[in-house]
C-alpha cells in the first residue's frame, strides 16, 4: 500500500467524520465491557442513550481540540483533549478503526493531541482506561506515559496515566 499516508487536524465535534468516529469508538468498547462482563453485546437502546448523552461539546477551542486521522483520506481515527485545569489536559477519545490499526496511527494521533494540549497551556497531560484496552495501555506506556494513582472516580477507570509535555521540538531549534 505504497502512497498511504496519515493527515491529522482539528475538526468540529459534531462533523459527520467525528460523529462516526465517536459511535465507532463507543461501540467497540462498550461491547468489549459487556462481552467481558456480562457476555453480550451492549444493548442498543442503552447504546443509542450514551452515544447521545457524551457530545463531545468539552473537546472544543479555546478549552479542547478534537482531532480526526484519515488513512487516505478516509476518516479512521480520532483523540481528543480538553483543559481540566490552567495546567492539566485530559486526553481522551482516542481511537483507530480495527481496520486501520497497525499503521502508525494511533502514535501520531496522540502526538498531535499532545501538541494541541501544549497550544492549549498545558505542562501535563492525564488519562485513564480500563484494564480490558490492554492495547491503549500498552501505547500509552510505549509514549511516554507514566501509570499514576487515581485522579478521577469515573466507574469505568482500571488504569490512570499521565505525562509532562515539553515544548515541541521544532519550537526549540535554532533557525
Amino acid at each position: 500500500m505504497a502512497g498511504m499516508t496519515w493527515t491529522i487536524a482539528p475538526e468540529p465535534y459534531d462533523s459527520p467524520a467525528a460523529a462516526a468516529l465517536w459511535r465507532a469508538y463507543y461501540t467497540e468498547v462498550s461491547d468489549r465491557w459487556y462481552l467481558l462482563h456480562e457476555g453480550h453485546r451492549t444493548d442498543p437502546d442503552e447504546l443509542e442513550r450514551e452515544i447521545a448523552a457524551t457530545t463531545g461539546s468539552e473537546l472544543t477551542p479555546p478549552t479542547g481540540q478534537l482531532l480526526i486521522g484519515r488513512y487516505d483520506g478516509e476518516p479512521a481515527g480520532s483523540a481528543g483533549v480538553r483543559l481540566l485545569d490552567p495546567d492539566t489536559a485530559e486526553l481522551t477519545r482516542v481511537f483507530v478503526h480495527e481496520g486501520m490499526r497497525g499503521r502508525g496511527g494511533a502514535a501520531l494521533l496522540v502526538a498531535a493531541a499532545e501538541e494541541a494540549a501544549h497550544a492549549l497551556g498545558a505542562c501535563r497531560l492525564i488519562l485513564d482506561t480500563r484494564g480490558d484496552l490492554v492495547e491503549a495501555r500498552a501505547l500509552y506506556a510505549r509514549l511516554g506515559y507514566t501509570e499514576t494513582g487515581p485522579h478521577n472516580d469515573d466507574q469505568y477507570a482500571e488504569h490512570w496515566f499521565r505525562k509532562d509535555l515539553t515544548a515541541p521540538e521544532t519550537a526549540s531549534r535554532p533557525s
